[in-house]
């Protein structure tokens, strides 16, 4: 029987792709010339992780380029080699480019190694140089004046197989620290009707001269000494028996002989000079052509003990309730027993909203997780743009739903690239504006209400207002009468189509960027905005629900169909005084609020419902708020307040304008959730028999 070794990839992908992220994250904090030896040998552990385990898999070629780098780590951190930011900037390419191959071989596709085959010789170039005080150094196979000698046993535990664990890619790493001669023992392993290909029965004793120190052995068995017994001992000389069976390392025959049975003797068995791993997992019908490939989502999530904890307490107390009301459904029904049921369902009310809250906690990430791709993109962008830049991140910690999380992570990366592109100044304005030359670039995050609240702030030079309104006019974006306070022209950044910029670069010029933020956020249920100062800074600042799954929101009635308003949008609800409402144009009114003018938009009217009370006096007024815009919806009745749980709409049917989703009801009916901005600009659209309306609300909750 053999180990189906897939089953596996799905950890070793997730692992290796966290410790990407950790060498990038280190690699951004080592300063040239100031090493930190602790940064360095976390650097080199994770990539060391990542080496074993690409070998033990058989992805040779992310193997086989880790190891190079690994290489020009394991210089510098044994002082070997001094630190530059030549080599910061060649690891973090190197970085890049093993995310990419781990993202082909997830994807099951054969991985391009043009750029890694160029990284690979860049570092060769790196590590064929040598300093004058390293010159005199040999570098021969031969036993070297100021080497050891070290004899190392390892036994490993019979299960060793099963853990994913190949002694023969050990062996090769100790192979690459010098002068190797190796002895098997088979003295444990049964009879052939009890042996079992998962198991390991065979012990080995190794001898190695090299002038590495014992550090450097204890790392080739990290991933193993929990499950092995392992000894490291110094010693006189290279072991040599006349009564064992050597084999020529200078054999032709690099593959280690059979073993005879009879003996009960050890095999001294030189090593291959390379261990070539076995051939690649991966499905041989994987496309060969060069694709983009992206990193997948990730599809699972590591949860807290705490959270997993009390996730079993509810369920125990829902058990508890459960036995409860089964005990009572077997009494005869009596007041006191119709009592204790209700008192019964009350608890299984509060157990089931307890559950759901501790369910939705698992889904809560810490926001550090997008924050830390960002010191990275900084650097790079600063570098480019020749600007010194410091990166503050505020508010780590503070969770956000992983859904929400993800879709997030593009339009902050815009909002960054905006402002350090179009927001802090160079170095020489900077000085002769009397600021400090380093710029500064905040991202800020914090619970507010219902919400995640995230800030991407700068302290460069401001939006121009003036130049922003002038470009809008210039691209027929507003007239030149339209009178706009500085807010209303700033907020002309998320218009299709604009830029300030003079001149097109692959950071910006393209008029593409702002608008997709607003509408991918939108998407969220989120809004964004801008405020600014001259010669202070910008700050955008993204509202998000926490989570896309559960939604508080407030039942209202519209003729005789139930709808859903979220309550983050609303701002209050009242009725309305009619002496205090305007005709504009021949279908809108208005109502006059507190020196405020607030559109009544017809719910029935735009969702095309019959027999729903049209008189203003006789119903009720939603105000609600989206992109600093408000409007009245118009409503029949208010209902309850409820937390909902979400349903795709176009999974099950269409889009339709309008609606963001559906729920099912504890009566068993569909209520669909209205979309605040989508409703907004459906009303504007509103004409009779126009197509934009062919799919109305009234007819989906027919169809569902």
């Amino acid at each position: 029987m053999s180990i189906d070794l897939s089953q596996f990839f799905e950890v070793f992908f997730e692992e290796s792709f966290e410790g990407l992220d950790t060498m990038e994250a280190e690699l951004l904090n080592l300063v040239p010339g100031e090493e930190d030896l602790e940064t360095i040998n976390t650097i080199f552990r994770a990539a060391h992780s990542i080496k074993g385990g690409s070998g033990t898999f058989g992805f040779s070629s992310v193997a086989d380029f880790t190891h190079v780098l690994e290489t020009l780590l394991d210089q510098i951190r044994q002082g070997e080699r001094e630190l530059g930011t030549e080599h910061v900037n060649l690891l973090l390419k190197a970085v890049d480019c093993l995310r990419g191959l781990l993202a082909a071989l997830q994807a099951e596709q054969d991985p391009d190694l043009t750029e890694a085959d160029s990284l690979r010789m860049q570092f060769e170039s790196v590590l064929g140089m040598k300093s004058d005080s390293q010159e005199g150094i040999s570098q021969s196979e031969n036993q070297k004046p100021d080497s050891n000698t070290y004899q190392i046993d390892f036994k490993p535990h019979h299960h060793l197989f099963k853990t994913g664990n190949e002694p023969l890619y050990m062996i090769g790493e100790l192979q690459e620290l010098g002068d190797l001669e190796t002895t098997v023992f088979y003295d444990e392993v049964p009879d052939i009707t009890d042996l079992s290909s998962d198991e390991c029965f065979l012990h080995w004793r190794f001898f190695l001269n090299t002038n590495r120190d014992e550090s450097a052995i204890k790392e080739v068995f990290e991933w193993v000494e929990d499950d092995s017994d392992i000894t490291i001992e110094l010693c006189g000389g290279v072991f040599t028996d006349d009564d064992q069976i050597s084999i020529s390392k200078n054999s032709s025959d690099n593959i280690p002989q059979a073993i005879e049975t009879e003996t009960s003797k050890p095999v001294v068995v030189a090593t291959p000079t390379s261990v070539k791993s076995p051939s690649n997992p991966i499905s041989p019908a994987a496309s060969t052509n060069k694709k983009t490939v992206t990193t997948p989502e990730s599809t699972s999530i590591r949860v807290g003990i705490d959270k997993v904890d009390s996730l079993i307490n509810m369920v125990g107390e829902l058990v508890i309730t459960q036995a409860m009301l089964n005990q009572l459904s077997e009494q005869e029904i009596t007041p006191a027993t119709i009592t204790s049921l209700q008192e019964g369902l009350a608890q299984l009310a509060h157990n089931t909203r307890d559950l759901q809250e501790n369910v939705m906690r698992i889904r809560m990430l810490p926001i550090n997780f997008v924050f830390s791709r960002f010191p990275r993109l900084v650097r790079d962008i600063a570098q480019k743009l020749n600007k010194q830049v410091e990166l503050k991140l505020i508010g780590e910690q503070t969770e956000l739903d992983k859904t929400v999380m993800e879709k997030i992570s593009d339009p902050m990366v815009h909002l960054v690239r905006n402002s350090l592109d179009h927001g802090l100044e160079t170095v020489e304005q900077r000085v002769l504006a009397g600021k400090d030359p380093v710029g500064t670039v905040t991202l800020n995050a914090f619970h507010q209400g219902g919400n995640i609240v995230i800030e991407i702030m700068d302290d460069g030079q401001g939006l121009n207002t003036q130049k922003i309104r002038s470009k809008a006019i210039s691209n027929g974006l507003i007239s030149a009468d339209n009178s706009l306070s500085d807010d209303e022209i700033n907020e002309l950044i998320f218009m299709p189509g604009f830029s300030t910029m003079d001149k097109v670069s692959d950071l910006s010029g393209r008029g593409v960027g702002m608008d997709v933020v607003k509408r991918n956020i939108q998407s969220l249920n989120g809004s964004v905005e801008v405020t600014s100062a001259p010669g202070v800074g910008s700050t955008f600042t993204i509202r998000l629900p926490l989570t896309l799954a559960i939604l508080d929101g407030q039942l209202v009635k519209v003729s005789q169909h139930t709808y859903i308003i979220p309550l983050i949008s609303i701002v209050e609800s009242l009725q309305i005084d009619i002496a205090k409402v305007s005709r504009v144009g021949k279908n809108l009114d208005v109502l006059r609020l507190r020196d405020e003018y607030i559109p009544i938009l017809r719910l029935y009217d735009i969702f095309n419902h019959k027999n729903a009370i049209e008189s203003l006096d006789k119903t009720l007024l939603v105000v609600v708020e989206t992109d600093n815009q408000k409007v009245g919806l118009l409503v029949d009745d208010l209902l309850s307040q409820q937390q909902v749980v979400i349903k795709s709409l176009e999974a099950n049917y269409h889009k339709v304008d309008g609606i963001s989703g559906a729920t099912i009801l504890g009566d068993g009916r569909v209520s669909l959730i209205v979309d605040i901005s989508g409703l907004i600009k459906l009303s504007g659209l509103k004409k009779p028999g126009s197509q934009e309306l062919s799919l109305e609300p009234s007819v989906a909750l027919e169809a569902l």
